[in-house]
């Protein structure tokens, strides 16, 4: 009697990475949304005026400081999603809780702007849903 050794295709893929890509599709919405985030951010620190609808700002501060704090939250972000492509298993914790700090972010403008904070916000769960429910056990 002999015993095949057959190795499936999960021995073969880098860690963290899914066998439908899942963890390839959460990087790539990280890498988008953490791009959006610095630029909207970006959009705030250089002219605050533009970013004003009808008088109304953001919750917490002023759009400034939104800016600076949504700029850095969508710089980490992006770096964090290159992580998940090399599979590192500390980009997908950092990515979890960067997600996390967009989606409370976006709740400061949800005032001003309601549509794209949803949008967001959105991005976000979607990214989070991808990162934890397709967890796989390192071996």
């Amino acid at each position: 009697m002999t015993t095949s050794t057959r190795s499936s295709s999960r021995d073969t893929l880098p860690a963290g990475a899914g066998p439908n890509g899942w963890i390839a599709f959460a990087g790539i919405m990280l890498f988008l949304s953490g791009t959006f985030s610095a630029l909207y951010g970006l959009a705030a620190i250089l002219n605050d005026e533009v970013l004003s609808v009808g008088g109304r700002g953001v919750v917490i501060w002023d759009f400034t400081t939104w800016g600076w704090i949504t700029l850095i939250i969508g710089v980490v972000m992006a770096f964090t999603a290159v992580g998940l492509f090399l599979g590192k298993g500390a980009a997908r914790w950092l990515a979890i809780l960067f997600t996390m700090f967009n989606a409370i972010a976006q709740f400061g403008t949800v005032t001003a702007f309601p549509l794209w904070s949803l949008l967001l916000i959105t991005l976000d769960v979607v990214i989070l849903y991808q990162l934890v429910a397709r967890w796989q056990l390192e071996a």
